[in-house]
């Protein structure tokens, strides 16, 4: 989901794809974790296009601007994504071009359903430890440019692009069409309320430097 999201804001993003997993797969592994981890991995798997050649991005041996630092430090905090961070910046350079990868560690609300829209309102002060946060000087200026790029109804069409089993969560009472209703409405009221991770963005680039 947060890849897509990126991917609709005009980033760069390697291609994914859905891949089926079955038992034969990786029997023949002689390294008994990696047996474990293709066993967890059993059935519908996202993957990612490999960059042949890509390496790690440095903010400041790359060149990127304060604009494009702008915009991935608000998708981000959009986001709620804890992991592009100054020791893993989940950034690439492909073809002398910026690719943002794994976007797994995004969307952490969902670790508890308790309110939804109490969540979407939350600051996320994680932010200060952004990779980018030191060169995003136009995040006021990120913000006017990427709710004029995205809209609530391109939110719940990416929601609606994940496979129904990846939203089982196996909780009681609640089915796969609530979980992706829970995710609509966070991500469309985190897009109507969006000054409140921006100012604690702003604010948090302010005690930095």
């Amino acid at each position: 989901g947060g890849g897509e999201v990126a991917r609709a804001l005009g980033f760069r993003v390697p291609e994914l794809v859905l891949l089926d997993v079955g038992e034969e797969f990786g029997r023949t592994e002689p390294d008994e974790e990696i047996q474990d981890l293709l066993k967890a991995s059993l059935g519908l798997n996202l993957g990612m296009h490999f960059l042949s050649g890509a390496f790690t991005a440095d903010p400041y041996v790359n060149g990127i601007d304060a604009t494009v630092a702008s915009r991935i430090v608000w998708l981000d905090a959009f986001l709620t994504n804890v992991d592009r961070t100054a020791l893993n910046t989940n950034m690439l350079m492909w073809n002398r071009e910026l690719w943002l990868i794994d976007h797994g560690a995004s969307l952490y609300f969902h670790h508890s359903w308790r309110n939804v829209e109490e969540a979407a309102l939350t600051p996320f002060p994680f932010i200060r430890d952004h990779a980018l946060l030191p060169k995003a000087s136009g995040i006021a200026e990120a913000d006017r440019w990427m709710r004029q790029h995205i809209t609530p109804r391109t939110l719940e069409k990416i929601v609606d692009l994940v496979p129904e089993d990846w939203l089982d969560y196996g909780m009681e009472g609640i089915t796969a069409a609530d979980v992706r209703q829970q995710y609509k409405r966070f991500l469309t009221e985190r897009l109507k309320h969006s000054s409140n991770f921006v100012n604690e963005a702003i604010d948090a680039r302010r005690r930095l430097i």
